[in-house]
């Protein structure tokens, strides 16, 4: 299978430089206008073909890869690296992304998927779908070529074969690592539409704002993907970390999240430019600035620049990301050099009160957040290449500046709906921002009251005092997009006659967009409500003797046994702990089965944790495996640190997170109200006037006349 995944990659590359070349050609034949032997439309055409059969060939390379890790082919030295004959068959997957070269051929395959669907789709407009068709081809032959001469995922191994392999990464090996990096990767591979469809746009001066309306729907599949895979890249790092925390602003955490932050820039300001022609230049270089960071993040994750507990490969392709980003860099800055007579704006801000000012105020603060994200993780970089010493940036930094930052993207999350556009008057402030206000100090007060007072103990605490803000201003956010969601429900219901519920469903149909961000922002509030709760986590550790307890919180932790576990794969060692809360035995529901293969069925039954520690027989690595109690008020999260070599007892650290669970149902939230905003809406958000027959045809006249 290597000589036929090696095969595979050589004709992919040889189809990919014939799209980007003839598509190119065809294109500059078509601006010419000159007649010429060939047929510029039959070469496009042609083009376009080769891009098809070049996304068939990657995924015979990809399905040669992913054959041999299950056939154990060992000849191959990347199979040889990231998997062994006891590797479960989930986990046989994830050696595809596990090292550099399969992470590689994963981006390659998932930008000849993107591809395929964009080429399928050229009628929608034959020209600008050939812009980016072209473009994505470009991309797509320096990742090619990576593979091919740089980092060749079927490399043959020199030397006698063994008779089984080094086994997958420890840390990979969690069920969740199987989805959240293709997730991750078609958030970054996905900016490269938009990307296309941007700079295509440019160059062949696209009239209208078309391009922007199929830009949006691309860029909002791409960033609900992104967003999935940050999120479970932080629950992968809160259950097999056994750190207690879920974001360490780790530099591929960052990397991750730069690309999130203008892409969600570039989502609200699109609408300036929808609606009122405003922002041209600002989109373009969003969308520009996006894919840029995507292939940063993939440079920082796959090419060892930075130390992170999330890159699993070091290498030298480095050089190659760092010219390719130049190269786009200087053609995306020609481009708009040469034409940003196109880009004037329409319109300019007419009031700092109004809702284009909170978009504006909405995308200078993501932006700042990006910058101060870019420079704490570059700076261990440059700090290096100029006085020889690495310097790292911690997490207080990171705390000290995004936290406030966070805080004021929050507070005009809430702000943005309640302004009208254009310009706001005194009186719709008062009557939209009284209830808003009332719910913040209402918050405040309870969180006094609740004991998060930040000066308890004497001594101000920084973190319960921006979790107090937090909780207030999400409140205030919430009580905002509540009251519009009934605002427009009442009228619908005033005007249908129908139930409160049937008219919310309409009110959301008729403006799927409007109310799906809505819901989007509601997801937003809801993580950010758990996110707060970090500040008040308490932990204990503790060496545990048969029936020795440790209290945590309302919980108490008793030891009442351990155990050992072997398998082909690992060696585990268990503690068993048995969970009170107050006197009593705490409790949890318990998935036992179906009925009739159909219905789920949950018991109640006695809560006991068994944390465990694993070494995997592969590779020699042990591996944490932590025991997490959730409920919706906090996490009673467990670690079994290993035993005392003295004494032989085991260690346990005990952690009780508050509202943890709500980050993720604040990703379901936001899931949901993405796949609202991509619903067409039941009729047009905004109606047109409709003139009888007759009566437009004497205004016709009038009208010219007038003109």
């Amino acid at each position: 299978m290597a000589a036929f995944g090696s095969l595979c990659l050589l004709i992919a590359l040889a189809l990919a430089a014939y799209n980007l070349l003839a598509g190119a050609l065809a294109l500059r034949l078509l601006a010419t206008g000159q007649p010429t032997r060939i047929s510029p439309e039959r070469l496009a055409d042609t083009a376009r073909r080769a891009g098809i059969a070049g996304f068939v060939a990657v995924t015979g390379a990809a399905f040669a890869l992913v054959w041999s890790v299950f056939t154990n082919d060992f000849s191959i030295t990347y199979i040889l690296d990231h998997s062994n004959r006891a590797l479960p068959i989930p986990y046989k997957f994830a050696a595809l992304w596990s090292g550099q070269e399969g992470s590689l051929l994963l981006w390659a395959w998932l930008l000849g998927m993107y591809g395929f669907v964009l080429r399928l789709r050229h009628k929608t407009d034959v020209k600008l779908y050939a812009y980016a068709g072209a473009i994505l081809a470009g991309v797509q032959v320096f990742f090619l070529a990576i593979l091919v001469w740089a980092a060749p995922p079927f490399a043959l191994w020199r030397g006698a074969i063994p008779d089984d392999g080094n086994g997958l990464n420890p840390l990979l090996q969690y069920p969740e690592m199987v989805i959240h990096p293709p997730l991750l990767y078609l958030g970054y591979v996905g900016f490269s539409v938009p990307f296309a469809f941007a700079l295509g746009a440019l160059m062949m001066r696209y009239p209208g704002e078309k391009w922007i309306r199929i830009t949006r729907t691309w860029t909002m599949v791409t960033w609900v993907f992104l967003t999935c895979g940050i999120f479970l890249g932080m629950h992968w790092a809160y259950a097999v970390l056994g750190w207690g925390g879920y974001w360490g602003w780790d530099p591929v955490e960052n990397a991750s999240f730069m690309p999130w932050l203008t892409g969600t820039a570039f989502l609200h300001s699109v609408m300036m430019q929808e609606r009122k022609g405003m922002m041209k230049s600002w989109n373009v270089w969003l969308i520009f600035s996006t894919f840029l960071l995507t292939l940063l993040g993939t440079l920082l994750t796959r090419a060892g620049l930075v130390s992170s507990v999330h890159a699993f490969a070091q290498s030298s392709i480095g050089t190659w990301f760092v010219v390719f980003m130049c190269i786009v860099l200087a053609v995306c800055i020609f481009t708009y050099v040469l034409q940003r007579s196109h880009l004037k704006t329409e319109h300019q801000l007419e009031s700092l009160v109004s809702r284009e000012s909170s978009f504006l105020f909405n995308n200078l603060v993501l932006l700042t957040a990006c910058f101060v994200i870019l420079w704490g993780t570059l700076f261990p970089i440059l700090s290096e290449y100029v006085e020889g010493s690495k310097v790292t940036v911690g997490a207080p930094f990171y705390n000290n500046v995004a936290v406030p930052i966070g805080l004021f993207l929050l507070f005009l999350t809430g702000v943005g709906p309640l302004l009208p556009w254009r310009s706001t008057s005194l009186k719709a402030i008062k009557r939209n921002f009284v209830l808003p206000v009332i719910a913040l100090w209402a918050t405040v007060i309870v969180c006094l009251a609740a004991g998060a007072n930040p000066w308890a103990g004497g001594a101000f605490n920084t973190g319960r005092f921006y979790a107090v803000v937090g909780f207030a201003l999400a409140a205030a956010v919430l009580t905002a997009i509540v009251a519009e969601f009934l605002r427009g429900t009442a009228v619908i219901a005033r005007q249908t006659g129908r139930n409160l519920f049937a008219a919310l469903w309409l009110l959301t149909r008729r403006n799927t967009r409007r109310y799906g961000g809505y819901l989007v922002h509601i997801g937003v509030v809801i993580s950010v409500v758990g996110l707060c709760g970090a500040a008040f986590n308490r932990n204990i550790e503790s060496e545990l003797g048969l029936h020795d307890r440790m209290s945590v919180g309302p919980y108490t932790l008793v030891q009442v046994g351990a155990t050992q576990d072997t398998n082909p794969n690992y060696d585990s060692d268990y503690a068993l702990l048995d969970v009170y809360k107050g006197n009593q035995r705490a409790k949890t529901i318990e998935f036992d089965g179906f009925l009739f293969h159909l219905v789920p069925i949950f018991h109640i039954v006695p809560l006991q944790m068994a944390p465990e520690k694993r070494v995997y027989l592969a590779s020699g690595q042990p591996q944490t495996m932590v025991a997490i109690h959730s409920t919706p008020e906090w996490d009673l999260y467990v670690v079994y640190e290993g035993a005392n070599p003295d004494t032989g007892q085991p260690i346990i650290k005990a952690f009780l997170n508050p509202l943890v669970g709500w980050i993720w149902i604040g990703l379901v939230v936001m899931v949901f109200g993405s796949i609202i905003a991509l619903i067409p809406s039941l009729v047009p958000a905004t109606a047109a006037l409709r003139v009888p027959a007759a009566q437009a045809a004497s205004v016709a006249p009038a009208l010219k006349g007038g003109a």
